[in-house]
């Protein structure tokens, strides 16, 4: 079981006496994310990996959320988001299967012109079987299925509402680059697509990459 980094507080200046409200209501925030992963062996070199993530952004004082450290889904999870979200902070979640954020039938909440969400969950069965061990150039192939979703607004959120995918894939691990990775994902759910969109949905992706991912 995997557990995220240790929470680093700052006081909510907006709540203490004499205190401006208006001057903090796009910077203050508290934000909670939790990660848990677990690997069972299932029958010789093969290994059932299931992981289960969740993220919550909240406001002081009942106001709203700024658009800063909110969740985008989608796609391989490698941060395709332009229009400076690495400015806001904002976090990118992988969903295997479905667009990238600010395509067009990308996940509603990361949609071009939409700050992200600020509540989301998804959870993945993952079989991985190794083909080479080698530590110079360790290979496993896999098959997984992942469900999540993010939403914009609290009333929206339901750990049941999901998107949901499968597909296979596979992971090099070589010194010289890091960890690689080819997946292919089938979305099995629609997509409410931007406004003006006139083309189809692809429900078919394949997804390139880079780097350890916690999500």
């Amino acid at each position: 079981m995997k557990r995220s980094n240790g929470p680093t507080p700052r006081p909510p200046y907006s709540l203490f006496p004499g205190a401006h409200p208006a001057e903090n209501q796009f910077i203050e925030l508290h934000k909670w994310m939790f990660d848990a992963s677990w690997f069972t062996p299932i029958v010789g070199k093969l290994v059932l990996n299931t992981r289960a993530h969740f993220g919550f952004i909240g406001s002081y004082g009942g106001r709203g959320v700024g658009p800063f450290e909110r969740f985008k889904m989608g796609g391989a999870g490698l941060g395709y988001g332009g229009g400076g979200s690495f400015l806001v902070g904002t976090d990118y979640i992988g969903l295997r299967g479905y667009d990238d954020p600010n395509a067009a039938y990308a996940i509603p909440s990361a949609q071009s012109g939409q700050s992200g969400g600020l509540a989301y969950n998804k959870y993945v069965v993952e079989l991985r079987y190794p083909v080479s061990l080698n530590p110079a150039a360790t290979v496993y192939l896999l098959s997984f299925a992942e469900a999540g979703n993010a939403v914009n607004s609290y009333q929206d959120y339901s750990p049941y509402n999901l998107y949901r995918s499968a597909g296979v894939g596979a992971r090099i691990f070589m010194s010289a680059f890091g960890l690689l990775g080819f997946d292919y994902g089938h979305a099995f759910d629609a997509v409410r697509p931007a406004a003006g969109t006139t083309t189809r949905q692809d429900f078919n992706h394949f997804h390139f990459i880079i780097g350890q991912q916690i999500r």
